[in-house]
Formats: structure tokens, C-alpha cells, sequence
């Protein structure tokens, strides 16, 4: 039996990852959603109070097989790839499989200005912030042309539609920001603009979209830019 432990869906990038990627591939899991209710941690917290039922690492993500706990989404991927070898999680070829793994490091570790002054928020439309975050922030353009490459570089070498053909591990892991570009109105070369459309339609990442946009749900410590969702 697996479980996944997420946030809300319109705010948590890193619980868009592997629910996008299990539904995608119809990997049967009952979800169990938390509500995100401070920006930091606390042990007052209702949310953390929750989670800790789950995990000792205050973050969501949390997948549970039966009962189980597995936290941190490039260690849920790779349960799953091994639960699932029948999948085309990863790539099939061990070189290619190398480099699927070396663009989800590079998402995981990096890309911090992008991910820090344009939070995840699906609902939103902000492509004013997304002018001035790029005028005023070197670090974001940085991030933006090395996405922009890798996806272009990536898609050249096999030939799409997704980063290594099949939709698998790394694009769930790019949706997140996928969805950034889409809020912020974030520039992107024609190819990358194509796949990030490609992207936002795969049926995972679909389902995740509408379940964030039903929740209306306005979190102010999750709004930088805004004040209410009017």
C-alpha cells in the first residue's frame, strides 16, 4: 500500500513531483494532504504537528509503503523506479539514465534565485513580477537561460517529445517550474515554450493543475507579490 504526504497543491513545488509522476503512470496511491499554515517551522504548528506522524524531517513530500516512510523526492523517484522496473521511469540506457539523473540533481540543488522570488503558485497570474524579478535579479536570468538551454539541448539530443522521449522522472521534476514560467510570464525560446506546453498537458500534471486551481485556498505567507487571490 503506498501513501503519498504532500502540501497544498497550489504552492508545494516539491509534492508536485512524484504525485504528478504516479498518476502519470497510474501508480495506484491514496494521497493524504496537509494544509500548509506557516512559512517556518513550528511545533505548534497543526501542519507539523501532522506531518511528524510521518516523518522525522519536518518536509513534505512523504512517501509511505505500508507504512514505511521515504522523504526527499530523488529518494521517493528511485523507490519507485525500483518498485516499477516494468516502468520507463528512467531512461532504459544506462548513459542516458546518468544524465535523467544529473538534470534532477541540478533541479534539486540548484536554480535557488529562481525558486526563492518566484515561488509555485498555479493560480496566479504575475507576469508584471516576472518583468521586474528579471530586471532586478541577475541570479533569476541565470537560472532561466541554463533551463532554457538544458531543455533545448536535451530535446535536440533525443528528439523529444519529452526531455528523453518518454515522460518520465525528470519532467516531473521540471513541471514545477514549468508552472513558475507560466505564472511569471517568464521568456522562453520557441522549443522550450513547446515543451513546457507538453509539459502542463501530460495527464499527471493536468490532474494536479485542476486539483490546485479547485482548492482557492489563499495562504498569505505563501504570497509575496499579493494580497488576496482577487
Amino acid at each position: 500500500m503506498l501513501q503519498l504526504v504532500i502540501g497544498n497543491k497550489n504552492y508545494s513545488s516539491w509534492s508536485m513531483r512524484p504525485w504528478v509522476l504516479m498518476r502519470h503512470f497510474g501508480i495506484a496511491f491514496d494521497e493524504i494532504k496537509l494544509r500548509f499554515d506557516t512559512l517556518t517551522y513550528s511545533p505548534d504548528s497543526p501542519f507539523y504537528r501532522a506531518l511528524s506522524q510521518y516523518t522525522p524531517v519536518a518536509k513534505v513530500p512523504v512517501l509511505l509503503i505500508d507504512g514505511f516512510a521515504v522523504w526527499d523526492t530523488l529518494a521517493i523517484a528511485e523507490a519507485l523506479a525500483d518498485r516499477h522496473p516494468e516502468l520507463p521511469l528512467w531512461p532504459r540506457e544506462a548513459l542516458q539514465r546518468a544524465r535523467a539523473r544529473s538534470l534532477c540533481a541540478e533541479m534539486h540543488a540548484g536554480f535557488g534565485a529562481l525558486r526563492s522570488h518566484c515561488t509555485m503558485n498555479i493560480e496566479a497570474s504575475l507576469p508584471e513580477v516576472g518583468r521586474r524579478v528579471l530586471a532586478e535579479h541577475a541570479g533569476v536570468r541565470g537560472d532561466l537561460a541554463r533551463i532554457d538551454a538544458m531543455w533545448t539541448d536535451q530535446l535536440a539530443a533525443s528528439g523529444g517529445p519529452f526531455l528523453f522521449g518518454e515522460f518520465g522522472i525528470v519532467d516531473a521534476y521540471y513541471a514545477p517550474v514549468v508552472a513558475r514560467m507560466r505564472s511569471y510570464g517568464l521568456p522562453l525560446s520557441a522549443p522550450a515554450l513547446a515543451y513546457g506546453e507538453r509539459v502542463w498537458a501530460a495527464p499527471g500534471v493536468a490532474a494536479w493543475v485542476a486539483n490546485a486551481l479547485a482548492e482557492k485556498d489563499f495562504l498569505d505567507f505563501e504570497e509575496p507579490y499579493r494580497k488576496s487571490r482577487d
